[in-house]
């Protein structure tokens, strides 16, 4: 007997015993189990071998899709395609063994630049990737010259479609979509940004893995644009670019909690803008793990959108230096305002809470505001700060960039700061190696001209031995 038939039988057995009821008639809903669809790209005639393009097949079970649940299953193999177009209750089912691997050629996506994707989902509601399995965009074939500093990476900037030195194809995308899931998925080597979230409300993502190579510019791991009641827990993120990355080109950005993650980049952690030409409110880091990463916890506001009520919770950092063609001179905590160039509105920043922090670094924190972007109301509560050399980059140096003053020389300190109205410091430990070759200057470095209200309450700093 079918589910369907099953399911009427039931219906035929109580709708009797409903009607009985004096008061039933129109209080009285019935509520039939979900049906789910499953079908599988195999029987659309995707063949899975890794050489010939399975784009056809892929699109035509996709668009077989009734308007119900629909899961959209990739049985082991690999599936070369171009890009393929979600639409609205669609998941994609990507098996433990499948691989789902983008097409390295510009034919390969659509014209227009800002579609350019492996997968893509717009305007669609209840929409996701799962399965166990890999999306996989060949990062690596877009290297023109590979580097140990900075790849070169190959730009289809020839074709008019973009500008600049950064055209090449995202991986997934979901655009202006609502209840969006991500999880049990494995995305790897991707040519640029990895997950870009752009005006979607409702998202999950969880239990999700992302690979980029680690000497690529620009492969940032997750990119949450103008997006709003995003959710990330136990995701592991390993790549060149910055890890997770909010954003606001068009529309504020309000409640995002991430939980539970393990970063490691060449560029920061969890980075605010650059992009911010609109708010950042209500947003929640914890108990997240930064391991080797050019920078760890930065808000990078250069658009004049403002930022409020931010708080990283149970965080452990280690920061080292890169080479400094990347962004980043090895802070563990990085905020600043200064607007990117001279037509630029200068946001500001206030009401950020750091709460049980602690940092290996090797360079100091660093708080610049600017002159119409002040910073104020921090709070670092429960933090333990140390602060030694291990690479053989050069330090002495703060980082403005994009735009701004650049790199500018100044000696290492504890924590920097300028343009600041109102910091707490409670329960602080600061240590320093003793090596005199690091050539320490001070804990605090800061001008009381620009900087005002702020309290310390069992502050410590000294030396230790290595």
């Amino acid at each position: 007997m079918t589910a369907r038939l099953f399911q009427l039988v039931i219906l035929l057995i109580l709708l009797p015993l409903l009607q009985s009821r004096p008061h039933a008639s129109q209080s009285t809903n019935i509520y039939l189990p979900l049906q789910i669809t499953t079908l599988s790209v195999a029987d659309f005639g995707a063949t899975g071998d890794g050489l010939h393009y399975d784009t056809r097949a892929i699109q035509s079970t996709i668009d077989a899709c009734p308007t119900t649940s629909c899961r959209v299953s990739f049985p082991p193999g690999t599936y070369l395609t171009a890009t393929i177009h979600l639409k609205s209750n669609v998941i994609l089912d990507i098996q433990e063994g499948a691989t789902l691997l983008g097409g390295t050629k510009i034919r390969d996506y659509p014209k227009e630049f800002d579609r350019w994707y492996v997968v893509l989902a717009e305007n669609a509601t209840d929409v996701g990737i799962t399965g166990g399995g890999v999306v996989d965009g060949q990062g690596l074939k877009f290297v023109q010259r590979f580097n140990e500093v900075k790849n070169v990476m190959v730009s289809w900037n020839q074709t008019g479609a973009c500008l600049g030195d950064e055209c090449r194809p995202r991986l997934v995308g979901f655009i202006g979509c609502r209840n969006v899931r991500v999880w049990n998925i494995r995305l790897r080597d991707p040519a640029y940004w990895c997950l870009h979230i752009v005006r979607c409300h409702n998202t999950s993502i969880f239990d999700v893995s992302i690979f980029g190579d680690f000497n690529t510019p620009n492969n940032d791991g997750m990119d949450i644009e103008d997006s709003n009641n995003t959710v990330i827990t136990r995701c592991h993120i390993d790549t060149g670019d910055d890890a997770i990355c909010p954003k606001t080109y068009n529309t504020p950005l309000h409640n995002l909690t991430a939980t539970n993650c393990w970063i490691r980049t060449k560029s920061s952690a969890i980075k605010f803008g650059s992009a911010s030409s609109f708010d950042f409110k209500n947003l929640v880091f914890d108990n997240i793990t930064i391991v080797d990463s050019h920078r760890g916890l930065a808000l990078q506001i250069r658009d004049g959108g403002n930022v409020s009520n931010i708080t990283f919770s149970n965080i452990n950092i280690t920061t080292r230096y890169y080479d400094p063609s990347w962004w980043g001179r090895a802070e563990p905590i990085y905020v600043t305002t200064c607007p990117r160039d001279s037509n630029a509105k200068e946001g500001s920043i206030s009401d950020l809470l750091f709460i049980n922090i602690t940092a290996t670094s090797e360079n100091g924190v660093f708080l610049s505001g600017s002159k119409g972007g002040l910073l104020s109301n921090l709070r670092f509560i429960n933090m333990n700060l140390t602060y030694r050399r291990w690479t053989k980059y050069t330090g002495g140096l703060v980082d403005y960039r994009p735009g701004c003053q650049g790199l500018v020389n100044h000696s290492a300190a504890g924590i920097i700061m300028e343009h600041l109205e109102g910091l707490e410091v409670e329960n602080v430990s600061m240590r320093w190696s003793d090596n005199k070759k690091e050539q320490w200057d001070n804990p605090l470095d800061f001008r009381p001209s620009t900087v005002n209200n702020i309290s310390f309450f069992n502050f410590h700093s000294g030396l230790y031995k290595e």
